[in-house]
């Protein structure tokens, strides 16, 4: 159709030396030599070396004036030419059948990937009776925390059947101090859909057409890490906000395993083995990942934060310095000073109450009788 492969041979001597397919995209349909004329164009205007002969698998309708183009740019005669029996000839057909090899191979391949991301979509969408396209952007929630310390939440957006990280967003939780996930569920589809609501705005009143950041584009499909309950939570603030969007819970069995969807009050069964099961499951994983991820670093953060504040000297431009320049509390504890003099907030003296700091922390207690 518009897409199309090129196969490259080099050769040296008569002998074959090196090959390199290309991909070609919105190309003419059904004009193989037009296809080829393009090619070489392209692929000479970008390369230094220009060989004495090209061997071309049909007539060009330039050749005369590539021909004149090449032997300019190479400072002595170049030939086009389309060989018809012998050595020469063998080749382009191999070169010819390589290509086709390659095509065909990536159109299965494509095939495959559709089959697992778009086609997913559609299973998930008939499954829930809902018009959702190839094309649907879905969003998914998770908390993390530990017996209520430092609450997180996340949200990862899938469109097309595949991760959207750079619409993925991180939220620490402002009003929940406790354990309470609906709680720190409900602060995080309040802030995430409201702000939407306000970027919105902005735009209706100076009168953009583009999107104003990731918050503007509302999802086709809300997932909840959850059932009955996230559901409802999530159903509660779309209600408060005046906006309507389909909501469905990701649910797991006792062993921490997707088992289905909770939709309209009722858990729907899906069929394990299917692409659009499959999907699921890798959205439930990726937020609970991401949901994980940003509360273990906010933990590390905090412990490193907590044990240079004990340290004289050190305040907060050279802890964030240290943070900055170091990927963890061990290897701080681990520094000398000669590595801790190569932060440029850094003085010898204070280098050295550090590694004084950390040696006293490794002495063995001693023991009186």
């Amino acid at each position: 159709e518009t897409e199309a492969v090129v196969q490259v041979f080099f050769v040296r001597d008569g002998k074959l030396i090196g090959r390199e397919h290309y991909y070609m995209t919105h190309v003419p349909e059904n004009n193989k030599p037009a296809i080829l004329q393009d090619f070489v164009k392209q692929f000479y205007a970008g390369t230094p070396f220009i060989p004495r002969e090209l061997m071309l698998q049909y007539e060009i309708e330039d050749a005369e004036l590539i021909e004149k183009w090449l032997s300019e740019r190479k400072g002595s005669r170049v030939y086009l030419k389309v060989p018809k029996i012998g050595s020469k000839e063998k080749l382009v057909e191999l070169a010819a059948q390589n290509a086709k090899l390659v095509l065909s191979q990536d159109r299965e391949k494509l095939k495959r990937e559709e089959g697992r991301t778009i086609g997913a979509v559609k299973e998930i969408s008939d499954l829930l009776q809902l018009p959702l396209t190839g094309t649907a952007r879905m969003e998914a929630y998770d908390i993390s925390n530990i017996n209520g310390f430092e609450n997180v939440g996340s949200m990862v957006v899938y469109e097309k059947g595949k991760p959207k990280r750079s619409d993925y967003r991180k939220f620490k939780i402002k009003s929940v101090s406790g354990p309470d996930d609906y709680a720190c569920m409900r602060e995080v589809l309040t802030r995430r859909f409201r702000h939407g609501m306000e970027e919105s705005r902005e735009l209706e009143e100076q009168e953009m057409d583009q999107e104003y950041g990731s918050f503007t584009k509302f999802p086709d499909l809300i997932l909840m890490d959850g059932g009955r309950g996230q559901v409802n939570i999530a159903l509660s603030v779309l209600e408060e906000l005046g906006i309507d969007i389909p909501v469905c819970g990701m649910v797991k069995d006792d062993n921490h395993r997707t088992r289905g969807l909770y939709y309209h009050n009722i858990e729907l069964p899906i069929d394990t083995h299917s692409e659009g099961f499959k999907l699921i499951t890798r959205i439930q994983d990726e937020a609970h990942r991401f949901a994980i991820e940003y509360h273990r670093s906010l933990r590390s953060k905090t412990q490193v934060r907590s044990v240079l504040d004990d340290i004289p000297g050190v305040g907060p431009a050279r802890r964030k310095a240290l943070m900055r320049h170091f990927k963890s509390l061990e290897e701080i504890r681990q520094a000398t000073v000669e590595d801790l003099m190569e932060i440029p907030e850094m003085n010898e003296r204070t280098a050295q109450e550090i590694v004084a700091f950390f040696a006293s922390q490794k002495r063995p207690p001693v023991v009186q009788s």
